[in-house]
């Protein structure tokens, strides 16, 4: 937990088994004992031998990170609990302090194994797709100029079979083919609609606001585009 009190300056601290912490501006008391509990970890490498940091003002060892979730990796450290809240940022502070035991425990977690075993295994699985986010970010910066919203379209071919006909729907419409991001085919069970919801997801992510929906074209067309084409509509004010 954060604490105040005399500070010991950084020779004595080094010698000491009580060791004062300053993560990022968020104060910590511990011992030696439980910041090397776990053996290979980042912190039990940093207090081996004589300390490896850098010290404030006050002989506190500083660590140039945001401290507010390390009372949860203390916790653990000092009495194995394993945190029930703030899952996520936990789990990133277990993989920046390379505490090995934490890690697998919150990996098994329902919130980090849906997203590491589900989600990222299905993206992982959509060729480009990474790229492809990248993509329709720079293509809606592009398109906003003196307007509230950019609108970026999507074409999506699930399957191989899918590839054939969506090329077909593409030539038909009148777009600028440049513009239209193209995702798929894949191998995994989840449908067109689960990845729309992880394109939004990651791109809100970002700190953009977007939502979508089937882009109809005009009647006519020997393949329903709207079962290949989506819009995403950023809102910028």
């Amino acid at each position: 937990m954060s604490v105040s009190g005399k500070q010991l300056s950084s020779s004595s601290q080094g010698l000491s088994p009580i060791v004062q912490l300053n993560i990022g501006g968020e104060i910590y008391t511990t011992t030696l004992n439980t910041l090397k509990k776990c053996t290979g970890s980042k912190l039990f490498d940093l207090f081996s031998g004589q300390p490896k940091l850098r010290t404030d003002s006050e002989g506190r060892f500083f660590i140039d990170r945001d401290g507010k979730y390390f009372r949860y990796i203390l916790e653990y450290l000092r009495t194995n609990q394993v945190p029930t809240e703030c899952v996520k940022e936990v789990y990133k502070e277990a993989l920046f302090y390379d505490i090995e035991r934490l890690v697998k425990i919150l990996e098994e977690s329902p919130v980090i194994f849906g997203e590491i075993v589900g989600r990222k295994q299905f993206l992982a699985r959509v060729p480009n797709y990474s790229e492809n986010i990248e993509v329709m970010i720079r293509i809606a910066r592009a398109e906003v100029v003196a307007s509230r919203y950019s609108n970026v379209i999507v074409c999506v071919a699930r399957t191989e079979d899918d590839v054939g006909k969506c090329h077909d729907a593409f030539n038909s419409l009148h777009l600028d083919k440049e513009s239209v991001v193209k995702f798929g085919p894949w191998k995994a069970s989840p449908g067109i609609s689960d990845l729309m919801d992880c394109i939004k997801a990651d791109i809100e992510q970002k700190g953009y606001n977007v939502t979508y929906m089937t882009y109809v074209a005009d009647k006519g067309f020997l393949t329903k585009s709207y079962d290949y084409f989506y819009k995403f509509v950023f809102t910028w004010w």
